[in-house]
């Protein structure tokens, strides 16, 4: 199965261990990929784009007139956003990929043999005392 269908698969899920993976798993990487992409992806993406801080990219609507600010929409900040929610995601589902395939290794580990059965413990103990 290749990885961008299993990642499909994952994000299309409703498991509510899932669910609580990611939610803490984001939690606790939310600020690291933030202050990752912040303060080192979007000023190199930044630089390449347009030679400016990419999170105050904007597309103005109206200008500041007098008291009223202006109106604009803020796409660097969300894509910078959008960008972080990616990072987490992965390493979420990278988190609960290695999770799965140490199940299934759990799951395939072969079953101890049956303990004999009565009969078969009486037949033993009359082979061996047969033997003597």
């Amino acid at each position: 199965m290749g990885m961008m269908k299993e990642f499909k698969e994952f994000a299309m899920r409703g498991s509510l261990v899932d669910t609580a993976v990611a939610f803490v798993m984001g939690a606790a990487f939310g600020k690291i990929v933030s202050a990752f992409v912040d303060g080192m992806v979007m000023p190199v993406v930044g630089m390449i784009a347009s030679g400016q801080d990419f999170s105050q990219l904007r597309f103005v609507l109206k200008e500041a007139v007098g008291d009223k600010p202006e109106v604009a929409i803020m796409y660097g900040s969300f894509l910078t956003v959008v960008l972080d929610f990616i990072i987490v995601a992965f390493a979420v589902f990278m988190v609960i990929k290695a999770l799965n395939a140490s199940k299934k290794k759990e799951a395939d580990a072969p079953a101890p043999p049956p303990a004999p059965s009565n009969e078969e413990k009486l037949l033993m103990e009359i082979r061996d005392a047969l033997k003597k």
